[in-house]
C-alpha cells in the first residue's frame, strides 16, 4: 500500500472511530471485549480499505464493515452475549453536562438493545444515529421498505421490552 493510501486511511479512522465504537458497545458487555472487537474491526478494515471505491461515504463503509465483522466473530465463536451494565464504559463527562435521568434511560436502553437479535442491534444503532432509511439499506444491503418495516417493528419490540 501507498503512504498516501494509508494516510487517508487513518484520517478516515481518526474521524469516524466513534462509529466503531458504538458497534463494540452493542456487540460486547464488557471493556477488554470492545477493545478485541474494536481491533478487529480496524484490522477488517484496513485489509477491506483498497477495495473502497467510494461508491458510498466512508462513515457508511465503515458501519457495513464493522456490523459484519462483529456478526461474524460472535456466530463464528458461538458466544452468547450477555447484557452488562452501561456503566462498564466510561465517559469523561464535565459535572455540569451529566444528567443522572439521562443516563439511567440510557443504561436501560442498551439493556434492551442488548437483548436484540444480531441483526436488529445494527438496525436500531444505525436508526439511533439518524441514518435515513436509504443509508441504513444500503449499509445492510436490503431495501429502503424493507428497513423501513424492520426499524418500526424493532422500536416495537424495544417499546414491549422497556415497558412490559
Amino acid at each position: 500500500m501507498t503512504k498516501s493510501l494509508e494516510q487517508q486511511f487513518v484520517t478516515e479512522l481518526e474521524a469516524n472511530q466513534n462509529i466503531i465504537h458504538k458497534v463494540c458497545r452493542v456487540y460486547t458487555n464488557n471493556s477488554d471485549a470492545h477493545k478485541d472487537l474494536f481491533q478487529e474491526i480496524t484490522i477488517q478494515l484496513w485489509k477491506a480499505y483498497p477495495k473502497f471505491r467510494g461508491d458510498s461515504k466512508f462513515s457508511t463503509w465503515m458501519y457495513r464493515v464493522g456490523l459484519n465483522t462483529a456478526i461474524t466473530l460472535y456466530r463464528k465463536s458461538k458466544r452468547q452475549i450477555q447484557t452488562s451494565d452501561i456503566s462498564d464504559f466510561h465517559y469523561k463527562l464535565e459535572s455540569s453536562e451529566y444528567d443522572s435521568e439521562i443516563d439511567d434511560q440510557m443504561k436501560l436502553l442498551y439493556k434492551a438493545i442488548h437483548q436484540l437479535s444480531d441483526i436488529e442491534k445494527a438496525l436500531i444503532l444505525l436508526y439511533l444515529e439518524d441514518k435515513p432509511y436509504v443509508e441504513i439499506a444500503e449499509t445492510m444491503g436490503i431495501t429502503e421498505v424493507n428497513a423501513r418495516v424492520k426499524v418500526n417493528r424493532i422500536k416495537t419490540k424495544l417499546k414491549t421490552i422497556l415497558n412490559p
